[in-house]
């Protein structure tokens, strides 16, 4: 693994795709032992966590469960209101159902906190989450998930599904920004 640069900031390698994909598999094996005898419909936050939630459905190997996509609306023009005003593509009954938000990424938790208590709105059975990475120093809402791959410290990172203003998703390895 080499630097990488983007838009004129170099990042450094972080997380090697060996050591992510060990951890997409300890959560798999987890969340397949919690939910053996149920239908949990994972619910992937988009973008950044397409790449992970992928490679976890598949790694859980749950006969039952399901996957959907869903992206969230906080903006009134240019401006980001801080708040979920509308999420994208929620067209299943989660009535009932067990949840597993799958995230890429949680620091303050203010988006994660909003979605859990939209969702609480539909009745599911359960409301839980998985993120691969989370700074559970940054939190400031909330609570951390119930699944964590990593948790890291409050630094900027790219990669494996996290972007630079939509650069960089694809690499398969996570960088941090370098210091100067």
């Amino acid at each position: 693994m080499e630097e990488v640069t983007y838009q004129g900031l170099t990042f450094e390698p972080y997380i090697r795709r060996e050591e992510i994909a060990k951890q997409v598999r300890r959560l798999a094996q987890e969340i397949k032992r919690d939910y053996a005898n149920e239908k949990p419909l994972f619910l992937c936050v988009l973008n950044g966590s397409f790449i992970f939630a992928a490679d976890l459905f598949r790694a859980c190997d749950l006969h039952d469960a399901e996957i959907t996509f869903i992206r969230f609306k906080s903006y009134e023009g240019m401006e980001s209101t801080g708040k979920v005003k509308e999420i994208m593509g929620l067209s299943e009954d989660l009535s009932g159902r067990n949840i597993l938000i799958v995230e890429d990424i949680i620091d303050s938790g203010v988006t994660a906190a909003q979605l859990r208590k939209e969702l609480a709105k539909h009745n599911p059975k359960s409301v839980k989450m998985v993120s691969l990475l989370f700074k559970p120093d940054a939190l400031t809402v909330g609570e951390g998930p119930e699944y964590v791959g990593f948790k890291i410290p409050s630094k900027f990172i790219l990669g494996y599904g996290l972007d630079l203003d939509g650069l960089a998703r694809n690499l398969a390895d996570i960088y941090v920004l370098k210091e100067k």
